[in-house]
């Protein structure tokens, strides 16, 4: 029988996303997206939400000096450690927002993009490096989703939400993610995968959105585990707390009508039994 999530807050985001525990921040960050809201879980459990210049925030990741890097609706901004927010200059006009991303072995902050009508191709995945350069590192992506690194910072597990699959790349510190091939299919699996995290053995765990769970993926790309979440759209998932055997998980409100899926937008949380890593990558370290 499948592992069930506790809700742990009330449904209070539209469309929660990005989850990300930081010793940095005393806790657990995610984003509450097309509110432009940084949301924050406090050691004492206390909620806040921290407003942003930007009507979407997508993920939102520690960085070395104290702050953290935000990816923005049409690109990048930098929060100072007294919490300012200062954006970059966009990247892009077009309908397009900024949805998930990661640092990397380098420091750089990656994050991909979606259409917001979702049509095919007009994604891409870019690049901020710690010296405030940006580059544009793939394209032709549709839902660029969930991306982690592996903890030798060989590898980087990614999420085209469209493909049902999670793909691994190769990570090249010049050329960047190379040598894209499928780690895990997921078209038979209920919902589509979201978000995904690693532990620390190097399993991924994925958030299925529409598919009321997360499955464990074990280091062949099958499906070891299974986590029943009490919310259909299910957006993404971080290992937290003190020890990090906290998996902490994302639901989105989005396109519901109201009163459908009451606990749409809740946080959740479940103890799978594994830890992530304790040790964090830090944007500009």
């Amino acid at each position: 029988a499948p592992m069930h999530a506790e809700r742990i807050t009330d449904s209070i985001c539209g469309h929660a996303e990005g989850p990300y525990w930081s010793d940095t921040w005393g806790g657990l960050r995610w984003v509450d997206m097309l509110a432009g809201d940084i949301m924050q879980l406090g050691a004492d459990d206390t909620i806040s939400r921290l407003p942003t210049p930007s009507p979407v925030v997508a993920c939102v990741r520690p960085a070395s000096s104290g702050g953290a890097v935000l990816a923005i609706e049409k690109g990048f901004a930098l929060e100072d450690a007294d919490g300012s927010i200062t954006p970059l200059p966009p990247l892009w006009e077009e309908d397009v927002r900024m949805n998930e991303g990661a640092i990397a072995p380098d420091g750089s902050f990656l994050c991909g993009s979606m259409a917001y009508d979702a049509r095919t191709g007009a994604a891409s995945m870019w690049r901020l490096r710690p010296d405030g350069t940006t580059d544009q590192m793939l394209t032709d992506l549709t839902i660029s989703n969930g991306l982690a690194f592996s903890a030798d910072g060989t590898r980087a597990y990614y999420v085209d939400t469209p493909t049902a699959r999670v793909d691994v790349f190769d990570w090249d510190e010049t050329a960047g993610l190379v040598g894209r091939r499928t780690f895990a299919d997921l078209s038979e699996q209920e919902g589509s995968p979201d978000g995904l995290t690693l532990d620390a053995e190097g399993n991924v765990w994925v958030a299925m959105h529409s598919g009321h769970q997360v499955l464990g993926l074990d280091e062949r790309g099958e499906v070891a585990e299974k986590i029943a979440v009490g919310a259909r759209q299910v957006t993404a998932c971080t290992f937290g707390g003190p020890d990090r055997s906290t998996l902490f998980i994302t639901t989105s409100r989005e396109n519901l009508p109201e009163g459908e899926d009451p606990a749409a937008g809740s946080l959740f949380a479940a103890q799978p039994g594994v830890r992530g890593a304790v040790e964090e990558r830090l944007f500009g370290a």
